[in-house]
């Protein structure tokens, strides 16, 4: 009984050392979870305030000093219970050499990711199109992901290789942006009467710049219009608002001054003798041989 009692008198210090670590290590633990989510929200609120710091780069920032925090947070943790950190991080680096090798599409999305941010072909706030077809208004770029949000509101998100491989149209990077906005005068209606109206209705457009100055051109024949190509500058965030106005006070313009509007008009006129039959030029004749018609419907020709 003696001998009980001595072995568990030796082993309290034993286990009074174990509780102290593991109380110290539950310390080190939560206050580097807490540093970690201070720092990091400092450092993002710092990079928000900062007018030099693209907004795009701002969840890496924050993300990079959380987890680096958080990562030797980890290793103090473990070497208070006496493991050895250099033999660790040799571990470590093997494990971390079969993953990256098992996970060669997640490490693209990385680098990918890590691209985008230096070299900043999109930022959040602008938007892109992508040339596989996806297009939105850029929310956030990730170390793994871009978020697009649509026109109709909803999200899409894509890994950064795809977009990195794509090629990236960006609507939002100039300041100012040019519309062509193709005109059809019919045939007949007075060319230089339109384009003169064109232009004082441009003129007078409050959203249209001035500079660079528009310009009003005929730009190409077609079957029943000519197409005057009208070309103006506007701020971006204009852009649509004026493209909208623009085409409804066009048309409105062209039909308050008596221009046609451009339909497709077909004109099939008859020969002679369908005109002395009394047949009315433009209505289709039938083929063949037989007599015309008096109802104007088109029979199939007689059998031969």
């Amino acid at each position: 009984m003696e001998s009980m009692y001595l072995g568990f008198a030796a082993l309290v210090p034993k286990f009074f050392d174990i509780g102290v670590n593991i109380v110290i290590a539950l310390l080190i633990l939560i206050a580097g979870w807490w540093l970690s989510s201070i720092l990091g929200n400092w450092v993002r609120r710092a990079a928000q305030r900062s007018p030099r710091i693209d907004a795009t780069i701002v969840p890496m920032f924050y993300s990079a000093v959380v987890w680096v925090v958080r990562i030797f947070t980890v290793i103090a943790v473990l070497a208070r219970f006496g493991v050895q950190t250099a033999s660790l991080i040799a571990v470590l680096g093997a494990a971390s050499l079969a993953i990256g090798l098992a996970l060669q599409g997640t490490l693209q999305n990385i680098s990918a990711g890590i691209m985008l941010l230096v070299l900043r072909p999109i930022r959040a706030g602008e938007y892109i199109a992508l040339s596989s077809g996806t297009d939105g208004t850029v929310a956030e770029v990730g170390l793994f992901l871009t978020r697009l949000v649509k026109g109709d509101g909803v999200h899409v998100t894509l890994p950064n290789s795809v977009v990195w491989n794509a090629t990236i149209t960006n609507f939002a990077r100039n300041t100012t942006r040019k519309l062509d906005m193709p005109v059809g005068i019919r045939y007949g209606d007075d060319l230089d009467q339109a384009m003169a109206q064109l232009t004082a209705l441009v003129d007078a457009h409050p959203m249209i710049m001035k500079d660079p100055a528009p310009v009003i051109r005929v730009n190409e024949y077609r079957d029943n219009v000519v197409v005057v190509m009208v070309s103006v500058w506007a701020e971006v965030g204009k852009y649509w608002e004026m493209r909208g106005d623009l085409l409804r006070t066009t048309r409105q313009m062209l039909d308050e001054k008596g221009f046609k509007p451009p339909v497709p008009v077909y004109d099939v006129a008859g020969g002679p003798q369908a005109a002395s039959d009394g047949v009315t030029a433009g209505q289709p004749q039938p083929a063949g041989d037989g007599p015309v018609p008096t109802t104007g419907t088109v029979l199939p020709p007689p059998p031969r």
